[in-house]
């Protein structure tokens, strides 16, 4: 189990723009669904809107709200910008809520955890050891 949300491997660029493996910083599997407004920031500029990767599908994060798959503790949700990454060492920020359905923080719903993230990651770093991690399909 990892409480970290970013892993030294987190950034990756694509033909598109960059890839951001968020891990889940919580001590149970969660809906996917519980990942709420996540803003990522690198080198303090803004990212600009996010797809998340779902298998082989790409959603706007705000439709995250609508699916089903779960978020497991040793998996990695896939965030997809179009804002290019250069090679190199970039700081990266990663803001957003985790809702959490089971804990009810009063009448007003479940339970919602601020968390903010923040590393510097190398684009392209290789896993520095073996892993069971996968991203969430």
């Amino acid at each position: 189990m990892t409480l970290h949300a970013l892993r030294a491997d987190a950034l990756s660029s694509t033909t598109d723009g960059f890839a951001l493996r968020l891990s889940l910083p919580w001590i149970r599997s969660l809906p996917v669904a519980s990942l709420s407004g996540p803003v990522v920031r690198i080198d303090g500029a803004p990212s600009g809107p996010l797809l998340v990767q779902i298998g082989d599908r790409s959603i706007p994060s705000e439709a995250l709200v609508h699916e089903r798959e779960w978020w497991f503790v040793q998996d990695r949700v896939v965030l997809r910008g179009r804002r290019p990454v250069a090679p190199g060492a970039h700081e990266v920020t990663v803001v957003f809520e985790l809702v959490v359905p089971y804990l009810q923080s009063g009448p007003d719903g479940p339970l919602r955890l601020p968390f903010t993230a923040s590393r510097t990651l190398v684009t392209d770093a290789p896993t520095a050891v073996a892993t069971v991690s996968r991203d969430v399909a």
